[in-house]
């Protein structure tokens, strides 16, 4: 599998005007290389709103389809349901050429695919997961997403930590790919609870739990629960759903609190909604999050977000902490990294990370430069690991 996936390294700041769509081409480049920065460029202009968005991305996983290039068809179909409402017609098939395609370029065998079962009250279902064994494993890695992610999103890097020695254990939990979209499980913020039942599932102890994107916050959250596990990487920073959301609409923050604080939904809602006609992101974003969280309107959306912070967790944080950021995160605030750092107060220890402009990996997750956060969290745990056991 290595000769499938060399990181490509830079981050190409101008291949599209919108910060969004730029760092959505840029993954791809980064997992594909020199071909996809082509195909980036070959349709860059025409990527107008996220209806052509949509078109140009099925057109080029098609036509990559049609060359043999069945890992850029797949990432292809991917992004081209990134952006896609919950009632596209188009949104399942791309999902299931996406699901297919990658499964069978990297030959993923049956059996190190599993379905984890999981309930929480009176919600039950099966969670997606994956163990990728390494012989003599350094430590065992738990690995997840965050907002509506796949975990076969991430198989280039899975497989490169599974390349340096780790037995690598991954899955999607409420809210995420399959977990959502094939067992209906709704986003949780106590996020022990799918950290658990995986666990339990695969009798797993002192692991590492590794999150990725807003998967830094939910495993922060579960690692202040959850003894088992040994290490946690929050890859990247994100302190708080709400703050973060509100820091992309700044001129009217203000009047945004006041409105949940005095808990005037209906003006809320009015509000909302036109930011949303106004902004088709911000509006892609909002049916995004009423979808994983089963909220059926904005209001509902802001007060469930309240619960996704590590606020109210982190000085319940023991293990020894990885913290990572980008220094130009277009999504996450800065001043979040900061703060996270002062807030882990009783970790065993904690090591920070800001990527730069330099290194290429100023932006969210450092794509532009995966090899060097890949390298930057294998070499922190195999330290870790040597300190604690000693």
């Amino acid at each position: 599998m290595e000769d499938q996936y060399q990181f490509h390294t830079g981050y190409h700041d101008h291949l599209h005007p919108e910060a969004s769509i730029n760092f959505q081409m840029n993954r791809w480049i980064n997992y594909l290389g020199a071909e996809a920065l082509e195909d980036m460029q070959s349709i860059a202009l025409r990527l107008t709103d996220l209806p052509s968005y949509r078109r140009e991305f099925l057109a080029l996983a098609e036509k990559a389809l049609a060359q043999g290039r069945d890992l850029h068809a797949a990432y292809y179909f991917r992004s081209a349901e990134f952006f896609m409402q919950e009632n596209d017609p188009a949104r399942l098939p791309a999902r299931q050429k996406f699901m297919e395609l990658i499964l069978n370029k990297v030959q993923v065998p049956r059996d190190v695919q599993f379905k984890v079962p999981y309930r929480d009250n009176n919600t039950t279902g099966m969670l997606p997961a994956y163990r990728f064994p390494s012989e003599r494993p350094k430590a065992t890695l738990l690995v997840h997403g965050g907002f509506d992610s796949y975990i076969e999103e991430f198989f280039p890097i899975l497989f490169h930590l599974q390349e340096r020695g780790f037995t690598v254990v991954c899955f999607e939990g409420p809210g995420q790919g399959g977990a959502l979209l094939d067992s209906k499980l709704l986003q949780t913020h106590e996020w022990h609870k799918p950290v658990s039942a995986v666990l339990d599932y695969f009798d797993l102890d002192r692991v590492v739990l590794i999150g990725i994107s807003w998967g830094g916050c939910l495993a922060l959250r579960a690692a202040a629960l959850e003894p088992r596990i040994r290490q946690v990487v929050a890859y990247d920073v994100f302190l708080d759903w709400m703050d973060t959301t509100l820091s992309k609409l700044k001129p009217i923050a203000p009047l945004i609190r006041l409105l949940l604080k005095i808990r005037a939904a209906g003006p809320f809602n009015a509000l909302l909604q036109t930011i949303m006609q106004h902004s088709p992101l911000f509006d892609w974003a909002m049916r995004q999050a009423m979808l994983l969280l089963g909220a059926s309107t904005s209001f509902e959306v802001f007060e469930k977000s309240r619960l996704y912070t590590t606020r109210d967790i982190s000085s319940q944080v023991r293990q020894d902490v990885l913290l990572m950021a980008g220094a130009e995160d277009h999504i996450v605030p800065l001043s979040h990294y900061y703060e996270q750092a002062r807030l882990l107060v009783n970790a065993r220890s904690l090591t920070t990370r800001l990527f730069t402009r330099d290194e290429q990996a100023q932006n969210h997750c450092q794509i532009g430069n995966l090899g060097l956060a890949v390298d930057f969290i294998t070499g922190w745990i195999e330290s870790t690991c040597q300190r604690s056991d000693g």
